[in-house]
């Protein structure tokens, strides 16, 4: 039987707005938020960390800020998770530090953090510009990361966190958006225990790989982008959901998790279903 290491969920591109607006004057972020928060502290599971990774808000504003902490941080308090805010191209940098951290901090200073989870390392870079909705990674950015993980995490795995997916897209806006010169990314990261890197951004969930580490992009919870529009559009979806990221026996696993209301098909004793899962076919 395998061994989960370390869970993270990963919310991202959440868009709280201030209290009594909505997002695109449509789409109550912060209900979305709450219900999935709910859903999150009633499975009983284990969580190690609550993963946000950018767009926090939708416009920087600073109350928005205080309204998703009041959200994230008691329930990840109850089930005892860390929570790892990262920046995201709607987020403000001051705003982001004095809502979320109460410290002002430069706002010309990237948010990069380090973080341990039973010996997996957690990794966030900040790749965001002042006034620009693509991705960009500073040279003095770069040569932390490297000093980072020239020494292996005590599991010998590290999950890399950032907003802008360092892929190209076939969606035009998406690729436009994407974080830029992105083989710079991939030489810093060359030879280390670097296992996924998992970004935000795109309201959509996707896949693909930067120098043979997989890159996840995971869903949205405000809305998600319809990635097979009619020629010439491009639009949203109510729709929202988040991700869980793994370290099952050292590898790293990422899954998507639907979070709008549904019916449900079965809900099966997961005990009585493994049994029957080890029974050998019925030929009939």
């Amino acid at each position: 039987m395998s061994t989960t290491d370390c869970t993270i969920l990963q919310l991202t591109d959440t868009h709280i707005v201030p209290p009594g607006q909505l997002l695109r004057g449509v789409v109550d972020s912060a209900r979305n938020l709450g219900e999935v928060l709910e859903r999150i502290v009633a499975s009983g599971r284990r969580v190690d960390a609550l993963l946000l990774s950018g767009d926090l808000t939708d416009n920087g504003d600073v109350r928005a800020y205080r309204r998703l902490r009041d959200l994230v941080e008691p329930a990840a308090g109850s089930i005892g998770a860390q929570v790892i805010y990262a920046m995201g191209n709607h987020d403000a940098r001051e705003a982001f530090r004095i809502g979320l951290f109460d410290q002002p901090g430069d706002p010309d200073a990237p948010h990069d953090t380090v973080h341990l989870l039973r010996g997996t390392r957690v990794i966030t870079l900040d790749s965001t510009r002042p006034r620009r909705h693509d991705g960009w990674l500073e040279p003095e950015q770069l040569a932390w990361l490297r000093d980072e993980v020239a020494t292996p995490a005590p599991s010998g795995t590290t999950v890399l966190a950032l907003h802008h997916p360092p892929l190209r897209s076939a969606i035009a806006p998406i690729d436009l958006l994407r974080l830029r010169e992105a083989d710079r990314l991939a030489e810093a990261l060359a030879g280390s225990d670097v296992r996924m890197i998992v970004c935000g951004h795109s309201h959509l969930t996707g896949g693909g790989s930067l120098a043979g580490i997989p890159v996840w992009v995971g869903p949205a919870l405000a809305y998600r982008l319809d990635t097979l529009a009619p020629v010439g559009r491009h639009r949203g979806h109510i729709g929202y959901g988040f991700s869980r990221i793994d370290v099952v026996d050292g590898t790293v696993v990422a899954t998507a998790v639907e979070a709008t209301p549904t019916e449900t098909v079965y809900d099966a004793d997961e005990s009585q279903t493994l049994a029957a899962l080890r029974e050998p076919a019925r030929q009939d």
